[in-house]
């Protein structure tokens, strides 16, 4: 694969969250999140996308959004559970994404707020439609989703590189 071909990556913010007495990273979903997941996912499958490769933080919420959105798509990717997108910032969410194999087209990562929203923002140097707008007024609510494209390495991944193509929140 040439470095010229586009790349895509989705920022996916983990679902409602509830808040048992346990960790901050032992924290399942709600009711609501479990709903919210699968609703994504069948979004993300009817947006016609397919990942190579999910990168998902180890946190209980991520994993549980992902295992209920991955069972609304057509093809179950590689998933890797990356301890590092926990409470990552954007700088440090880029740091994992700069060691992404040049071999892998789309991605889609599973996270947490504020770094997935932080990201978003600081990748998109454009956006098409009013996807920017959506994102502005919205913020980046549980199970919200963003889709960046960009035409360099994951390497060379840096702010300004990515065009924000689709943004999706549950209430939209």
């Amino acid at each position: 694969m040439s470095v010229a071909e586009p790349r895509r990556i989705v920022l996916f913010r983990h679902a409602k969250a509830d808040w048992p007495q346990v960790t901050d990273h032992e924290r399942p979903l709600a009711e609501r999140g479990r709903m919210d997941a699968a609703v994504a996912g069948r979004r993300l499958a009817d947006n016609g996308l397919s990942f190579d490769l999910a990168l998902c933080s180890t946190a209980v919420r991520t994993r549980e959004t992902w295992k209920l959105a991955v069972q609304e798509l057509p093809h179950r990717p590689k998933t890797v559970y990356e301890e590092r997108l926990y409470e990552a910032s954007p700088g440090e969410i880029i740091a994992v994404l700069n060691e992404v194999p040049d071999d892998i087209r789309t991605l889609i990562l599973i996270g947490h707020n504020p770094g997935v929203h932080g990201l978003a923002e600081i990748l998109s140097g454009t956006a098409d439609g009013d996807a920017h707008e959506r994102m502005e007024r919205r913020g980046f609510p549980a199970a919200a989703f963003a889709v960046l494209s960009f035409d360099c390495s994951w390497k060379g991944l840096e702010p300004g590189k990515a065009a924000l193509a689709d943004y999706w929140a549950p209430s939209e």
